[in-house]
């Protein structure tokens, strides 16, 4: 019988706050043609010869206001998912980092050292994009046929739209949405307008009206259409009313054309538009980093109140609560079930 086992995947962290540390970790991501899709010459041209000349230092002071005693938070976070998810099944947990380490072959090996030949991948992102789930995708099968071809990687696909991810989201949210607020905010992170042309099999994608058309094809790979039907189906479970939810992107990069509305620019004029008591959450992430804790809620902050804005409060990821590792428990047997079903 073959032996299954389950490789929990996040994006990654420097190893350490110091600059050559995050100038290598800022090199291997951005220079993911996923991530930054120029030909290899101007994307090494943008990387190598100015961002990474000019960000590294900026990068590692920001990581610093979130480092912990035990290291980055967002591998902190994924081994408490690992070790929770653990005492919950009978096969081997491991994880792996897309950028850095424990990296993605050094996950797979650990368990191929376990004796597992059949592995559920577990990309954690709600949604899909190709600068997330498709290059941890990629990566996990360029690893598998140069060093692992005789094992089997099962993938665990976005659950954005899942029944259950919905309720876990939204009573996390519940819990911890202040009583008076005066609109709540949807970050998520990102991504080129290009991107989601890339992604769309059905190259009719107009970044307007496709996103709320009923079974277009091109939504299980449309990271637009799937933030906003998270923060739809939330806001439905949460009774909230449309008028006082507002969706935004975070996090751009350079100076091409990405999704709107962005997140930093709405915290800056809200406050003067009478949104005085504001709540944010980050949907796009199921484990707290940089992004949500330094860009977000440090810095995010200081936009809003410098805006006009009185009172901030920054809903966490789900991180390691329980009723997550439920649901990642759940997502994963269902995977672990296919094997047997082949």
């Amino acid at each position: 019988m073959f032996m299954k086992g389950i490789l929990l995947v996040n994006l990654g962290s420097p190893k350490s706050t110091a600059v050559p540390d995050v100038r290598e970790y800022l090199d291997e991501f951005l220079m993911d043609e996923k991530v930054i899709d120029y030909r290899w010459f101007f994307r090494a041209l943008l990387v190598q010869g100015i961002i990474l000349n000019t960000r590294p230092a900026k990068s590692a002071e920001a990581y610093k206001t979130v480092w912990t005693d035990e290291g980055s938070p967002l591998i902190v976070i994924t081994q408490k998912i690992q070790k929770k998810l653990q005492k919950l099944v009978d096969v081997p947990v491991e994880i792996g980092m897309r950028y850095a380490q424990p990296s993605i072959e050094a996950g797979i090996q650990k368990l191929v050292d376990q004796g597992v030949s059949e592995i559920v991948l577990f990309p954690l992102y709600p949604q899909y994009a190709m600068s997330t789930t498709e290059t941890v995708i990629e990566k996990a099968e360029e690893v598998r046929k140069k060093k692992f071809p005789g094992i089997k990687i099962n993938y665990i696909q976005p659950f954005y739209n899942r029944e259950i991810y919905i309720d876990c989201l939204a009573e996390s949210i519940r819990e911890k949405l202040p009583e008076n607020f005066d609109a709540l905010q949807f970050s998520y992170h990102g991504v080129p307008e290009r991107h989601i042309y890339k992604t769309d099999p059905t190259n009719t994608c107009n970044l307007n009206d496709c996103c709320s058309r009923e079974n277009n094809p091109s939504h299980q790979f449309c990271y637009r259409h799937q933030c906003f039907d998270v923060t739809n189906s939330v806001i439905k479970k949460l009774g909230l009313p449309k008028e006082k939810v507002m969706v935004t992107f975070q996090s751009r990069l350079g100076k091409d054309k990405w999704m709107e509305p962005y997140t930093d620019e709405t915290l800056e004029t809200i406050g003067k538009k009478g949104v005085k008591n504001l709540a944010i959450v980050c949907p796009a992430f199921v484990s707290d980093c940089l992004e949500t804790l330094e860009e977000i809620s440090v810095e995010g902050k200081h936009q809003f109140e410098h805006g006009g804005g009185e009172n901030f409060h920054y809903i966490p990821c789900l991180n390691d609560e329980d009723r997550w590792i439920d649901v990642v428990k759940i997502l994963c047997e269902e995977k672990l079930n296919e094997f047997y079903l082949v």
